[in-house]
């Protein structure tokens, strides 16, 4: 009989003696998926992403990122940057000047993300290249009559 382990994606499972999978525990599952379900809820939406890779380069003016992202609406960017800012990954200044100037930038646990930014843009342009690549092939191949 085998008692091999199976390795899947959202925790362990093992093969008993009798080839029964037995599943892991609750609390072993939630300790990985909760970290995740935690970091997607602060990073989730269409903007939050985008904003911080504006921001990884250094500081930024609101228009600035609001040039630089496109289709993003200045209601929704401000929304966004005060959720981040509320998550500890951006830091607001305002500058005494007429008229006022804000300036926005990643704080140092803003700039942690980076590696996943870096990880993320990777995995998007391999799969990018897989979608797309099977649909170019297509393409040049000519149509029957």
């Amino acid at each position: 009989m085998y008692t091999g382990i199976i390795k899947r994606t959202w925790g362990i499972m093992a093969k008993s003696k009798k080839n029964e999978v037995t599943a892991t525990t609750h609390a072993e599952c939630a300790q990985f998926t909760i970290p995740i379900r935690d970091t997607l809820d602060i990073l989730s939406g269409k903007w939050k992403l985008p904003i911080i890779g504006a921001l990884i380069t250094g500081k930024k003016r609101f228009k600035e990122m609001e040039r630089g992202i496109p289709k993003i609406t200045a209601r929704m960017l401000s929304k966004e940057l005060k959720e981040l800012e509320v998550n500890q990954l951006v830091k607001r200044t305002v500058y005494d000047t007429t008229p006022v100037t804000v300036e926005y930038e990643l704080t140092t646990y803003g700039h942690s993300l980076q590696d996943v930014l870096i990880a993320l843009r990777d995995w998007g342009v391999k799969h990018r290249s897989r979608i797309l690549r099977p649909k170019e092939a297509n393409a040049t191949i000519p149509a029957v009559a």
